[in-house]
């Protein structure tokens, strides 16, 4: 419909605005016509009062045809501090109003004006002026207001119409210029836009500001700023997913030749050699820290992260379970594990997801207490607000370096310790915002590093992410 477009909005506001000034303009401009009408009776009657001036003597026939030229019934002239009734013929009724247009303001005339329109009785009124040319001092008539308001509403009535055919003029013009100033360049916009969107690798579809408007203009060129960045990340990542196809494959054949390696040197583990038995612990380290890599590689590359089964858990079970398998992993270590959880706090998570998270913190936490070669406490904690569970998860170890600080969650640049792929707290992280929550570093220095895993008990939330 056209009153939903915006030149047709723009269409009927003009016209409705344009009636709304000429509607304002009407009553002033129905007053002055009044005073005017009223003034012309006045200079007739004088003009009329004239010819007796001339002649005394005139008969009834000639004063009753001055009168009816000036639309009056009686003349009173006033010269010389005297009154004097210079033409006269018989009143139909009593003179219901006098009106002195000699001190009359604008206020006074726009009442009358507006109080003889509506009123539709014929009355007989009096009219006191200033004679023109200075021919007295004042001079009085009276006359039917019925004549009066006829002639104000005609007025009203041509002024009404040329306030629409001026409206309606207005309107159209003010439609093309919209139309053409503002409508055919957004169209003009909207249309690259579409094109953009069906191919937004193609370079070519990208918009070339044309606009002769400066906000338009800035508008477009604004765009075209984001469709060429967009396009540019949008070819960066189609190169770097294939790349990440390269790596997967390589990874993978790379991780069938390193076991089969890995296999010669569990044979080479037994020679009695001392040179080989000095290198094997090496290369065994070695070729395991290298087929780590690749499984690593292999599992984050393939983005097939379920999303979570959201289910009521009890965290101090997980915890648990994370703290045995640390122990039998480094069974030896000098690590101690302080458990602070409610033993009847339930949540709702994906057990086995949030077992992974908490397993790479807590196998990150013992790894970094180890390397520094001294005794330490992994301690986890969890509390209950009415938004969300917080789980704290800290340690007293040497804390993270700078430069894993600054790129913590980034895949292959966040690694904390020597031979790490930076992989186990991106993937973490991935798990944590599955599952509509966060996971953030509080704090790490030398006295140790504390992380939050923030899961929110908002429903529409959890929802979400079960989704």
């Amino acid at each position: 419909m056209v009153l939903n477009s915006l030149s047709g909005r723009f269409l009927m506001l003009t016209i409705l605005f344009v009636m709304l000034a000429e509607v304002l303009i009407f009553v002033p401009s129905v007053a002055r016509f009044r005073e005017d009408f009223l003034l012309l009776r006045l200079e007739k009657a004088q003009i009329a009062s004239l010819a007796l001036l001339a002649d005394d003597m005139i008969d009834d026939t000639l004063e009753k045809e001055l009168l009816d030229n000036a639309g009056v019934y009686n003349v009173v002239l006033r010269r010389d501090e005297m009154r004097q009734l210079v033409l006269a013929s018989p009143v139909p009724g009593p003179v219901a109003e006098t009106f002195d247009l000699r001190d009359a303001t604008p206020f006074v005339l726009i009442r009358d004006a507006m109080m003889r329109l509506f009123d539709p009785e014929p009355e007989v009124i009096r009219v006191i002026g200033e004679p023109v040319q200075g021919a007295g001092l004042q001079i009085e008539v009276t006359m039917n207001a019925a004549p009066l308001r006829q002639a104000m509403i005609d007025y009203g009535l041509s002024i009404l119409v040329l306030s629409l055919i001026i409206s309606l003029v207005t309107a159209l013009l003010l439609f093309l210029a919209v139309r053409s100033f503002l409508v055919t360049p957004i169209k003009r916009v909207v249309s690259h836009m579409k094109s953009y969107a069906e191919a937004p690798e193609d370079s070519r579809r990208i918009i070339r500001p044309q606009a002769g408007i400066r906000e338009l203009r800035e508008a477009e060129v604004a765009l075209k700023s984001m469709q060429t960045q967009l396009t540019g990340s949008l070819k960066q990542k189609e190169r770097l997913a294939q790349l990440g196809s390269a790596v997967a494959k390589v990874s993978h054949d790379l991780r069938n030749i390193l076991t089969t390696a890995q296999m010669f040197t569990d044979r080479l583990e037994a020679s009695e050699d001392p040179t080989v038995a000095r290198a094997v612990p090496k290369l065994v380290s070695s070729i395991s820290r290298a087929v780590n890599l690749c499984e690593t590689t292999l599992a984050f590359g393939k983005a097939e992260e379920h999303p979570p089964v959201l289910a009521r858990i009890h965290l101090h079970d997980i915890v648990q379970d994370v703290i045995e398998s640390e122990r039998l992993a480094a069974a030896g270590g000098d690590v101690h594990y302080r458990i602070d959880i409610p033993p009847g706090l339930v949540l709702r998570a994906d057990s086995e997801q949030l077992y992974r998270v908490l397993l790479n913190l807590v196998r990150n936490a013992r790894q970094a207490i180890a390397a520094s070669g001294r005794p330490g406490e992994i301690a986890i904690r969890a509390e209950e607000s009415d938004k969300s569970w917080d789980i704290f998860i800290t340690d007293t170890g040497p804390g993270l370096p700078p430069k894993a600080r600054e790129n913590l969650f980034t895949p292959f640049q966040g690694g904390a310790r020597k031979g790490g792929t930076g992989l186990g707290l991106a993937i973490a992280a991935e798990l944590v915002r599955g599952h509509g929550g966060r996971l953030e570093l509080l704090h790490s220095g030398e006295t140790g590093t504390a992380f939050l895993i923030c899961l929110p008990k908002a429903e529409i939330v959890l929802d979400e992410a079960a989704e």
